[in-house]
């Protein structure tokens, strides 16, 4: 079942976009809220396994808590990174391994998903898809007002990914596509 918008008829349009920075050693995560087109950070941390944990129990872990996650925060919807494939596969497989718990959570909470790339990211967020972090952790916290933007830049990434989302879905709407 999709969730519908909710609206508060004095303010507009409310939409919870939940961002998600996959991994398996820290998750970060970032609830960016629209309301009336003012964008702000509702909650925004990260989620670590201990490394000594085997790989079951790690993922366990990071399924519940995104599952708690939506749960209490009851997103309109999740937006991941995308897997970028680098020259570390191990560590791509164990992303690609987070990946797929998170998306399961998304399945058992009825909750859409999507996903877009780190250069997608960047270029929404800063304007330059070759952007540093710092360049990308800088914008975040301008474009929601924070005074002290995030100190662990996975929920800095995380926060940027639903950020994109929301500016590519009012582009969506601009131009029809």
């Amino acid at each position: 079942m999709k969730r519908q918008l909710p609206c508060d008829s004095h303010l507009g349009w409310i939409l919870k976009v939940l961002g998600v920075d996959p991994g398996i050693t820290n998750t970060g995560y970032g609830l960016v809220v629209e309301e009336s087109g003012k964008l702000r950070a509702a909650k925004f941390g990260s989620i670590g396994t201990p490394a000594s944990a085997d790989m079951s129990h790690r993922l366990d872990i990071l399924y519940g808590e995104i599952k708690g996650l939506i749960e209490e925060s009851t997103p309109d919807i999740v937006v991941l990174e995308q897997l970028f494939f680098n020259t570390n596969l191990k560590t791509a497989f164990a992303v690609g391994q987070a990946r797929g718990v998170i998306l399961l959570a998304c399945k058992h909470t009825d909750v859409t998903w999507s996903e877009y790339t780190p250069l997608q990211v960047k270029q929404t967020v800063v304007g330059n898809g070759n952007a540093s972090k710092q360049q990308v952790k800088y914008m975040v916290g301008a474009l929601l007002g924070l005074s002290d933007p995030p100190k662990s830049l996975h929920a800095c990434d995380a926060l940027a990914i639903a950020i994109c989302h929301l500016h590519m879905r009012r582009l969506k709407e601009k131009t029809g596509s």
